[in-house]
């Protein structure tokens, strides 16, 4: 689990960072980032839809994206608000795939953010 400060809760938060945030798709995940100076940590959500699959398989897809979030914490810190919303065939892919996507994805969009 995330420590509270890390998680994104309120609909209004994930509404805000994906209408505002930079998007960044890839085969398996769309990720939206926005930079949020008002906030000292970074705050990741996951949006899991039933399209991913049955309730194991959505839970196991947001197990494996929370642990990478929480590699992702080392090196963004603070000031991102984060949303990663996962599509159809995330839950048929492996740890690595998926941790590269992710990776590769919230790099992508800090760089867009900074730039």
């Amino acid at each position: 689990m995330l420590a509270r400060e890390n998680r994104l809760i309120k609909a209004d938060d994930f509404r805000s960072t994906m209408r505002a945030g930079r998007k960044v798709g890839s085969d398996h995940l769309v990720t939206y980032l926005q930079r949020d100076e008002t906030q000292s940590h970074t705050r990741f959500g996951f949006v899991v839809a039933k399209t991913v699959g049955g309730a194991v398989k959505r839970n196991l897809v947001k197990r494996r994206m929370r642990e990478i979030a929480r590699e992702l914490l080392k090196e963004y810190s603070s000031g991102f608000t984060v949303v990663v919303r996962a599509l159809p065939g995330a839950a048929e892919i492996n740890w690595d795939q998926l941790r590269t996507e992710l990776i590769a994805s919230v790099s992508t969009g800090v760089k867009k953010t900074a730039g």
